[in-house]
Formats: structure tokens, sequence, C-alpha cells
């Protein structure tokens, strides 16, 4: 059985849905998440939420963690197969979601929620924000006449993603300027396996 070393809100999310989706047993471990003054300082393997163990596994980096449980338990759900033309796509967004799409969030919600000295830093707080607008312009562009990042049905790309974009949201990044963005996370919200991860 897989264990999730999961902290409310956080990446952890990301796992826990996918977990949902998938419909596979799992347990939870708990961590009280720690403000990021120092990397890898989370109570967990590896030091960083989220983590899983899985027999013999233990890994941490919620891309590579979605990317190996769909391998090893998707069955051929959410993952397009080795050659299939999506199958370049479905890879390219996973890692955009949290490697560029994330980036300027994560320095918007380091500086407002941690440190707490965003106003003090009007010009880098800005060029943050400049970041995460261009990343939602390439999403809105992506998302024209598609549900998904792959077309109708949800991937484990959109598991990646739609946590970056819920993000974005509440820290009030996402707005009226990108509707197709606002859609895809209205329907993401909508997801029971998706509401599940974000009340536990």
């Amino acid at each position: 059985m897989v264990t999730l070393y999961h902290a409310p809100l956080s990446r952890s999310v990301r796992v826990l849905w996918l977990l949902e989706e998938l419909g596979l047993p799992y347990e939870l471990a708990a961590v009280q998440f720690t403000p990021p003054t120092k990397p890898f300082t989370q109570n967990t393997p590896g030091g960083k939420v989220p983590a899983i163990r899985d027999g013999d596994v233990t890994m941490f980096e919620s891309g590579a963690i979605v990317e190996y449980l769909l391998e090893r338990y998707g069955n051929g759900r959410l993952a397009p197969p080795l050659g299939s033309p999506l199958r370049a796509s479905y890879l390219q967004w996973i890692h955009f979601a949290e490697a560029t799409a994330f980036l300027g969030l994560a320095n918007i919600g380091f500086h407002r929620l941690f440190k707490q000295d965003a106003d003090a830093l009007p010009t880098a707080m800005a060029d943050y924000e400049t970041w995460v607008v261009g990343m939602l312009d390439v999403l809105e562009r992506a998302l024209a006449g598609r549900s998904y990042l792959l077309g109708e049905e949800i991937s484990g790309a959109d598991v990646m993603m739609g946590y970056t974009v819920w993000v974005a949201r509440g820290l009030g990044v996402l707005r009226d300027a990108h509707p197709t963005v606002g859609g895809y996370l209205a329907r993401v919200e909508a997801r029971p396996a998706f509401q599940k991860a974000l009340s536990t």
C-alpha cells in the first residue's frame, strides 16, 4: 500500500488527487508543514512534501511521483501509452506544471506567506507576477477548444497543472484575462477526487 506524506493544501494535493482518481488504497502520514526557510526540512523521507513510500520505493517530487504511480498502477488510465502521439505533450505538461509554471507562484507565495516581505520587494514581485501571467497566456492558448490539456479526457498532466492553476487563483494572479483557464479550473474543481484531496 502507498503511504503518502501529506500536508494540507501543499503540492501533496496532487498525489492525493491522483490516488483518489485511480481508486488506489493508500494511507496518509500527516505532516505539519514547516515554512521553507531552508530546503529539505520537512518531517518526511527526503525532507520534502510530498513524499511516498511504496514497498521498498521512497520518493519525493510530485511530478516524479505522478509518473511513477501511473506507470505502476495506472493500467492505461490517465496517461497515453509509449508511442502514442499524445505522449510528448503529456510529458511536456507534466514537467511544465512544476518546472516552469510554478516558479513565479512559488516566489510569490514564499514572500507573501512565509517571509512576509512582499511589500518591500515591489519590482521582484511584479516580475514574478509577469512570469505567472506569461504561463497563463500559454495555457489559455493550449486549452482553446478542449476540456483538458490532452483533449476531452483528464490525464496526469492535468493533475499536475490543475493544482498549479488553483494556486494561481488563490494568490490572486488568475484573473478575467484568462477565461479559458478559468473554465479549466472549474472542471478540475468539480471532480470529486480533487475535492477530496483539498479537504483532507
